[in-house]
């Protein structure tokens, strides 16, 4: 192993010296029809999710044979990770592990820790705040380190990046190749939606100045400012659960009807709040608000996501040079750098905590 391999978390614990491996942490998809319910009521479990919903979403996955692109993309960005890592000396095998679907994360642990990894690193594959973006991957930290039980692996998640500055010029480099295609179009930022009562509720920083969808906006300003479009919106997609629960909006299909009746000709969407195309971007976007635009007789281009560009992996190994060398966090935004956990802990700036409300009387 790199002698230099040394680290410290972000959240202010000091490490013991030196990493064994790179745990890529994801969220995992079907790759075959078959796959799909039982990946569903994974992600499901204990939601109380209706069975006619499962079966609602799982004709999406259907649509494309029953297959979600992440696995494959998740492999294809772990091999230029690899590749890049070795390329500048760091001796850093890379696992893959996922929370629902195959390779299990428990699984991946535990042929970890049989390969001798006593501390490794952990990317997960979100970029920002919150809690299904952040503070769920702590939680499956502690979960695989729990199932493995003793002799598990030291994990450190490594912090929130969706204010570097590789992340935002492989954005904006998509967004000026989609508006190519549609010149002089509208440029409209989704990301996935999330009830209001979470983002609002987050904790520290105090007013909630580092939740997630603060995160979002910040993102898109950045991207736009680098790709020089002087005018956008920001808009959700993706949203779950029962009617009655306020989440972000407005709907990226609904904000494609008012941008019709505001007589717009032409939009380019641009999925900033996700790492990686999977089955919510190329269903709620490729299909549902494609054809949306079709119907309206407007100009629809998507651009694309980051992980399948050169720099992605390039940051990738500048998150991990900020552990093993102690190099400098690059970030573009005045939000801190959050998210870095050791063994699932909160970080020290508990962007993704909940408020703790007084019990009532």
């Amino acid at each position: 192993m790199t002698p230099a391999l040394r680290g410290r978390c972000h959240n202010g614990k000091m490490g013991r010296v030196g990493y064994d491996a790179l745990l890529w942490l994801s969220f995992g998809g079907p790759e075959g029809p078959d796959e799909v319910m039982p990946f569903l009521e994974n992600v499901t479990r204990g939601r109380g999710v209706p069975r006619e919903r499962l079966l609602e979403v799982s004709e999406h996955y259907q649509h494309f044979g029953g297959v979600s692109p992440i696995n494959r993309l998740n492999r294809d960005a772990i091999a230029a990770v690899e590749a890049k890592l070795a390329s500048e000396g760091l001796d850093l095998p890379v696992y893959f592990g996922n929370r629902n679907w195959k390779p299990m994360a428990e699984d991946t642990l535990a042929e970890m820790a049989a390969a001798g990894v006593r501390r490794a690193l952990v990317f997960p594959t979100s970029a920002y705040g919150g809690y299904s973006a952040c503070r769920q991957y702590d939680e499956d930290i502690v979960r695989i380190r729990e199932a493995l039980g003793a002799g598990a692996p030291d994990l450190v998640k490594l912090r929130q990046f969706f204010d570097h500055p590789l992340f935002v010029a492989a954005f904006a480099d998509a967004v000026k190749e989609a508006l190519v295609k549609v010149p002089g179009a509208r440029v409209v930022f989704t990301a996935h939606s999330v009830p209001t009562s979470a983002d609002n509720n987050a904790g520290p920083p105090s007013e909630g100045g580092n939740r997630y969808s603060k995160q979002i906006h910040e993102a898109a300003r950045l991207v736009a400012l680098e790709a020089g479009v002087a005018e956008y919106d920001v808009v959700w997609q993706s949203r779950s659960g029962p009617p009655q629960v306020p989440w972000l909006e407005p709907d990226i299909v609904d904000h494609i009807d008012a941008l019709h009746a505001d007589g717009v000709t032409g939009v380019v969407v641009c999925p900033v709040g996700f790492v990686s195309d999977h089955l919510e971007v190329i269903w709620d976007l490729d299909n549902e608000a494609a054809e949306r635009a079709e119907e309206h007789g407007m100009a629809f281009a998507r651009a694309g996501t980051p992980d399948t560009d050169p720099r992605f992996a390039e940051l990738v190994v500048e998150l991990v040079r900020e552990h093993v060398e102690n190099a400098p966090a690059r970030k573009l935004s005045r939000f801190p750098a959050a998210g870095c956990t050791l063994n699932g802990e909160p970080c020290a700036i508990a962007c993704c905590e909940p408020v703790k409300r007084p019990a009532k009387a």
